[in-house]
């Protein structure tokens, strides 16, 4: 069993999202959003973040860490202001001893909904029936929860790979 925290940054709104993986079975554990106060200023915006998701490491322990990478925003201010989020982020984890596992947009949204340009709905759609949750989590929340399961699904890929480079003609290595 692993638990994995999953985590859409951004500087008004940092998604988190976290799962049981059993197997290729997973379950929801919990998920929600940090909303740091709109008219505070960005350094204390950021420090709601870190601690906010820092909290969540102290008390659910996850072994598993992954984040949504930068994609291209609609401007330099806003990217500059993403890739602040994501570093306390990023910043929370290392605190933590976690290891950080990076993931595109388009790749997380590959895993979830089946193509790269899934919509945010679909995401929510897809997340809601991928963890049998009764109502679609907030929009920022099931971004954090599709990249856990992209995590998951990687992870769980990645090892099958590694145990398999193990053996030969049914043989172990």
């Amino acid at each position: 069993m692993t638990l994995i925290l999953g985590i859409d940054p951004g500087s008004r709104k940092t998604g988190y999202g976290l799962i049981l993986q059993q197997g290729q079975r997973l379950h929801y554990r919990a998920s929600g959003v940090i909303r740091p106060p709109e008219d505070a200023p960005l350094s204390e915006r950021l420090k709601v973040i870190f601690d906010g998701i820092a909290q969540i490491i102290a008390e659910h322990s996850p072994a598993q860490f992954a984040i949504e990478q930068i994609f291209m925003a609609k401007n330099a201010s806003s990217a500059l202001k993403l890739g602040q989020a994501r570093g306390v982020a990023l910043l929370a984890a290392a605190c933590a001893g976690l290891a950080v596992h990076e993931y595109e947009a388009r790749k997380v949204k590959q895993a979830v909904v089946g193509t790269g340009a899934a919509d945010k709905t679909q995401v929510q759609h897809m997340v809601k029936s991928l963890l049998k949750l009764v109502a679609s989590p907030q929009e920022d929340a099931a971004d954090a929860l599709a990249v856990a399961i992209c995590h998951a699904n990687s992870f769980h890929l990645t090892a099958r790979v590694e145990l398999s480079g193990r053996f030969s003609r049914g043989r172990m290595r």
